[in-house]
């Protein structure tokens, strides 16, 4: 039987659509991509700051060389927090307007993975890309909305989940970072399930996906058993991650995108960001080590 947890909400933001959360530099990071900000908040003393993006923001990773980088509808940008100012890098997916970034994650070498997605939700335009020394290339392609990815410790495997299709898929990575197989890690039921969300890999190399419409998180063991069920008070959960002064505490981002006036009501708490004890430690937060361009 798996396992519970009780989540508490610890900051009030009203999301749109939070996701993207990273623990770096002592505090949460998470985006809110429909109200283009960028969000910081301290959990030791309660600080909560906000930055203004030049469009909607899926993710900000941090730079090994300082600053961070930061996933726009229009390309990248490095993010300069103390002066809250956005420097563009380089266009991405330029030939699809209609695209936009929805999630990364930097693996233990320092390579960034980040996956793009059709901001209709209609077509099957996004790709998974992979950036490191060599530059940036796509890695999967064919899918509506790309969630993840999320990188194994030792990089062997890379998890990432075909949302509107309800499948986590888990692929074999080579060492340049190539994907020599895939396949279903755990297929769901949206109707029932929800659809499967941002996920992250935790020390354990155990693999945590939250639920848009699901109202829940769920860890899976390496062979795809589930082994633990986090149930929150707000439908959309999109991403946790795990950090804290401790390093054993799970912050989930959520949404209020696509509730109506009732459900709202039903939700108070919906958009904002939770905590609950993980009992496990997550991957430190990699830096990028070689900026795409």
């Amino acid at each position: 039987m798996a396992l519970s947890y009780t989540a508490e909400p610890v900051l009030r933001v009203g999301a749109t659509l939070g996701e993207g959360p990273i623990w770096f530099d002592d505090a949460l990071w998470f985006v809110d991509i429909k109200q283009h900000r960028v969000h910081r908040f301290d959990p030791a003393s309660g600080d909560h700051a906000s930055w203004s993006a030049p469009g909607q923001v899926g993710w900000v990773q941090p730079l090994a060389d300082g600053g961070m980088l930061a996933g726009l509808q229009s390309g990248l940008h490095r993010f300069d927090p103390a002066s809250g100012t956005f420097t563009f890098v380089v266009a991405h997916e330029a030939h699809l307007p209609g695209n936009r970034l929805n999630d990364s994650t930097v693996d233990a070498r320092g390579r960034l993975w980040f996956g793009s997605m059709d901001d209709a939700e209609l077509a099957p335009s996004g790709r998974i890309y992979r950036a490191d020394a060599v530059g940036v290339a796509p890695v999967i392609d064919g899918i509506v909305i790309t969630n993840g990815p999320a990188v194994t410790a030792d990089g062997r495997t890379l998890y990432h989940c075909d949302t509107l299709g309800g499948v986590i898929h888990a692929c074999a990575l080579e060492d340049d970072g190539s994907i020599a197989s895939t396949r279903p890690f755990v297929q769901l039921d949206v109707s029932r399930d929800g659809y499967p969300d941002g996920p992250i890999v935790d020390a354990e190399g155990h693999v945590w996906v939250s639920f848009f419409g699901g109202w829940c998180v769920r860890r899976y063991a390496p062979d795809g058993r589930l082994d633990a069920e986090v149930r929150l008070p707000a439908s959309n959960v999109t991403k946790i991650v795990i950090g804290g002064p401790d390093g054993r505490t799970a912050y989930a981002t959520t949404a209020t995108k696509g509730l109506s006036p009732d459900e709202l009501a039903r939700q108070p708490r919906a958009g904002d960001i939770f905590a609950f004890d993980a009992q496990v430690a997550g991957q430190p937060a990699y830096q990028i080590t070689h900026l795409p361009g």
